[in-house]
């Protein structure tokens, strides 16, 4: 991750005054997965052995677009982007596929399982459309429409191919994510979410920009936690 290192003070844990601002945010755009669907994701996780290290079932998303290094104060436009790539999008009805690997050749680095719905591909490209044209750096890899079950930190055996036939959600939301990397894992906060309800009526007035409970509150504190990996 590229971006200014910040200095915090090993005692009480906090950064010099407006040295917070300086630091770069890890975020993402993701469509969660809900409790029920990531349960029977948990149990195709339990099959795992070696060196694999499972997502938490709680963290399980699809990532539509990701932001390795973000100015701080950049958020309010990423929230507008959200607004307005989300405006005209209905609800999407999400369906699990069959697992792979990244990369399927060779030794794997991460097991996913594959995910389709009408209108996500358009989403995920509106996007990452509306980072670029706000001049901010994403990764350059394709979208390819996936949950991340788990990645691979040593030796470990690849399992067979599973599919799940029923498995799915309709997706209601888009969240903004912050990812703060620890050595234990990374930890997400939801910074904002925006609502696929479709096209709005004329009448109707624009969504508010704000984050969720807590989210504003504990941005200065967690900003350069990020350390990395």
């Amino acid at each position: 991750m590229t971006g200014t290192k910040s200095t915090r003070n090993r005692r009480t844990g906090r950064f010099p005054q407006g040295e917070a601002s300086d630091a770069r945010l890890r975020l993402f755009y993701a469509l969660k997965v809900p409790d029920t669907v990531a349960a029977e994701l948990a149990q195709a996780q339990a099959k795992l052995r070696g060196n694999w290290r499972r997502v938490e079932p709680s963290q399980l998303h699809i990532t539509l677009a990701y932001l390795p290094g973000v100015p701080a104060d950049r958020l309010d436009d990423l929230k507008r982007l959200g607004v307005q790539a989300t405006r005209a999008v209905g609800p999407l009805d999400i369906q699990l596929r069959g697992t792979g690997y990244f990369p399927n050749e060779g030794s794997p680095r991460v097991w996913f399982v594959k995910a389709e719905a009408a209108g996500l591909d358009p989403l995920a490209e509106a996007l990452r459309a509306g980072v670029a044209e706000l001049g901010l750096e994403t990764d350059d890899k394709a979208f390819k429409a996936h949950v991340t079950l788990a990645r691979k930190k040593g030796p470990a055996p690849r399992l067979p191919p599973l599919v799940f036939e029923d498995a799915g959600w309709t997706a209601g939301h888009v969240s903004l994510v912050r990812s703060v990397l620890r050595k234990t894992g990374p930890i997400y906060q939801t910074l904002s979410r925006f609502e696929l309800r479709g096209a709005p009526s004329a009448g109707d007035a624009a969504p508010d920009l704000t984050t969720e409970p807590s989210a504003q509150a504990n941005l200065a504190q967690l900003a350069g936690a990020q350390e990395n990996s």
